[in-house]
């Protein structure tokens, strides 16, 4: 059989042109930046496609887009999704993951993985399987439920995701109710039970775990990033009022990712991350998207 060569954009008659942008200054700042070549930092997604873009693979890569860093990804799972609810939810063939991962690390110098929605025992056993000889940080954000309420983590996955990836992670980023049910304990109620919980966390393996304090009550939210050891930040941010937070948390951990990827420390990655969230937390009402729990708004500094 003839190999086919990949079939590539004609320059010259791609129909696209530069059309109104030639007229906007912004374009010819890019393009004047554009004439030298730089090294892009790389980081890659795995997780499940959100139709309605605000969460998952698309969340993440807008996220890392934003942050200046390359995004590359690897879909785990393709959801039917909008901002009120997840309607249908199709699992990857397991070689079709592997194949992914294999086609991205064989060729990309991935500095930084951030993980997100993996389903199934079987989909986080071969995303497992895939990343055995990255020695990169990892960033593993335990998604176990959809904004809408809907669940996107079988129940029998949850101690695979314990045992398997949570000791690979360098840094874990649940919220209140998915520490807890990867504990097997109730909800956190203040600070002290989040950081009992962190460190907890941290004796499976994982090497930071940041608890996020989003589903908590009170006019300031607070995360508290902990080792086994010790309790390297709390970050604190008054609670907006606003419906449109859906992704939040996929974008926090691919933010993450991003500054890791960047060469940043975790501790700087986290209190980045962290701001950047904020900001997009706060423009999330300049959009109008959908009829439910909209998007934060990742471009906040690009667009209005």
């Amino acid at each position: 059989m003839r190999t086919r060569e990949p079939i590539e954009p004609d320059p010259d008659n791609s129909g696209g042109g530069n059309g109104a942008l030639a007229s906007d200054p912004l374009f010819h700042v890019l393009s004047d930046a554009t004439k030298e070549s730089v090294l892009a930092q790389i980081a890659l997604t795995i997780a499940g496609s959100d139709s309605g873009g605000g969460a998952g693979i698309q969340a993440d890569l807008k996220t890392m887009s934003a942050l200046g860093v390359y995004g590359a990804s690897v879909i785990t799972a393709v959801t039917a999704q909008n901002t009120q609810a997840v309607t249908a939810v199709q699992g990857i063939n397991l070689d079709v993951i592997a194949a992914q991962i294999d086609a991205v690390l064989s060729d990309l110098d991935v500095k930084a993985i951030k993980i997100g929605m993996l389903a199934t025992p079987e989909i986080i056993q071969t995303v497992a399987d895939g990343l055995a000889g990255f020695e990169g940080p990892i960033v593993l954000d335990p998604v176990m439920v959809a904004k809408s309420g809907d669940a996107l983590l079988a129940d029998d996955a949850v101690a695979t995701l314990r045992e398997v990836l949570v000791p690979r992670a360098v840094v874990l980023t649940p919220n209140l109710p998915e520490a807890a049910r990867l504990l097997g304990q109730g909800e956190a109620k203040d600070t002290d039970q989040m950081v009992a919980q962190g460190r907890s966390l941290a004796g499976l393996g994982a090497a930071h775990v940041l608890m996020k304090g989003g589903h908590g009550s009170g006019a300031v939210c607070t995360d508290v990033l902990v080792s086994a050891s010790e309790i390297l930040a709390e970050l604190q941010a008054p609670r907006i009022e606003t419906r449109n937070t859906h992704g939040t948390g996929c974008t926090l951990s691919s933010a993450v990712a991003a500054g890791l990827a960047k060469g940043q420390g975790v501790t700087d990655a986290v209190q980045a991350a962290h701001a950047y969230l904020q900001g997009a937390i706060q423009a999330a009402d300049r959009l109008t998207i959908g009829q439910g729990h909209g998007p934060v708004h990742h471009f906040h500094k690009v667009w209005v």
